[in-house]
């Protein structure tokens, strides 16, 4: 039997429910994100920090066009468990 993730939060950028907790430098096994606290609010801001030069915005738009924040990134990423979706 596979272990549930038994994570709590969304992640903001691929949305996946893959974080124990928000703000606190998590990063997303799905897509890669560092959650840093960047949020909605302000999406299109590159706040530099862990995601470099990437906003939230362009994260989410890379995750939907091949599968994480960053193209360099993939072989890191998984996909959503049952539980995370």
């Amino acid at each position: 039997m596979k272990k549930q993730s038994a994570k709590a939060f969304r992640c903001p950028c691929c949305k996946f429910k893959t974080l124990g907790t928000l703000a606190q430098y998590e990063i997303c096994p799905v897509c890669f994100w560092e959650d840093d606290g960047q949020n909605d609010d302000n999406a299109a801001a590159i706040m530099g920090g862990p995601n470099g030069s990437i906003s939230l915005c362009t994260a989410r738009d890379n995750y939907a066009r091949f599968g994480a924040v960053d193209e360099k990134l993939l072989p890191y990423v998984r996909q959503p468990l049952p539980d995370e979706i």
